[in-house]
């Protein structure tokens, strides 16, 4: 079984990538610093989304500050066909553990981990449950932050009408859908949220795909919404262009995109940031990893109850309505208010 995974890798890949196979610590061992090689493999776009694949290596860069070690890095190719392939060379390369940035990893990491009993897994927004005892899931409660987003929305429109970008229409994108048009109805019953995805189930360049990002937008836009939030990755850039072309504003997602968006003239239109706490999850992983505390076959569920998901405030623009925030954000934490995460 092995060797049929490294064939996949590709001869070139694995010369590159396979050194020492040996010397991985167990799954919930410890690994002293000087000897922590971590992994990540990152989802569709790569390091460089100002989104989720950015916030994973932040948390890994911290990881390393505190324990010391080395990063690889590996991004999929452009249909993401290759998912299974960059498992398997961090694995065979020796890093330990290996974290997998999406849920799109779900259908190959279970393989992938039993073929490496001795490498520890986590993989982001899906489950270690029943995959693999090396498997760790990292989850958020991505419904429950949304909701505050929705809340802010509604708070912040002057038109009663906003609208949500996804990126690819998958249950885990349906479960920001969710809670934001939740969030939005508990403020007001009434208002009206445009939904659109920018591709389909499967098809997973909705996630790096800027232009139609910005087109999507723009409808809604010039539909009459002017507030519309971007759970899009990379192509949230796109909904932050149109938002500014149409002077609007918008609402980023996974990072404090105000901060990460790099171009100083799209800051404005960023009213909020819907953050998934990505970096700390990673980080706290890895840490828990150095201290051989991992337990496989499990998840970790980061919440509003852990500040795992919340809102950003870089900006100000929220400021003036946090108390109504907060209200809605502790009554979910005290189970007045059962967030959905279906449409």
């Amino acid at each position: 079984m092995k060797a049929a995974a490294l064939l996949l890798a590709g001869s070139l890949a694995l010369a590159a990538c396979a050194s020492n196979g040996s010397g991985n610590a167990a799954s919930g061992s410890s690994a002293s610093g000087g000897d922590l090689k971590i992994g990540l493999a990152y989802d569709t776009g790569g390091r460089g989304d100002k989104s989720f694949n950015d916030s994973a290596y932040a948390g890994a860069e911290a990881a390393i500050k505190a324990n010391k070690g080395t990063l690889q890095e590996l991004s999929p190719n452009s249909d993401a066909s290759n998912r299974a392939d960059l498992l398997t060379q961090l694995a065979d390369g020796g890093y330990n553990p290996v974290v997998a940035v999406g849920f799109a990893y779900g259908d190959v990491i279970g393989e992938v981990a039993k073929q490496y009993p001795n490498t520890t897994f986590a993989i982001i927004d899906s489950t270690g449950v029943g995959v693999a005892d090396n498997v760790t899931g990292l989850q958020f409660a991505a419904n429950q932050g949304s909701f505050l987003g929705g809340v802010a929305a509604a708070l912040k429109s002057e038109t009663g009408h906003i609208g949500f970008v996804g990126g690819v229409e998958t249950p885990l994108i349906q479960s920001f859908q969710a809670g934001y048009v939740a969030g939005a109805k508990a403020v007001k019953s009434d208002i009206t949220v445009d939904v659109q995805y920018i591709s389909p189930a499967g098809d997973f360049t909705g996630f790096s795909d800027p232009a139609k990002g910005k087109i999507v937008a723009q409808g809604m836009y010039d539909a009459g919404a002017d507030i519309v939030y971007a759970a899009a990755g990379g192509s949230g850039i796109g909904v932050f262009q149109a938002a500014a072309a149409s002077s609007k504003r918008a609402i980023g997602v996974d990072s404090d995109q105000y901060q990460t968006v790099g171009d100083p003239a799209l800051q404005p239109v960023i009213m909020t940031s819907v953050l998934k706490r990505v970096d700390n999850a990673v980080q706290a992983f890895i840490g828990d990893f150095v201290g051989g505390n991992v337990k496989g076959g499990a998840d970790i569920v980061n919440d509003l109850s852990t500040d795992g998901v919340g809102l950003a405030t870089s900006g100000g623009q929220i400021d003036d309505i946090q108390d109504q925030i907060n209200s809605y954000k502790q009554q979910i934490i005290d189970g007045k208010i059962t967030v959905p995460t279906t449409p």
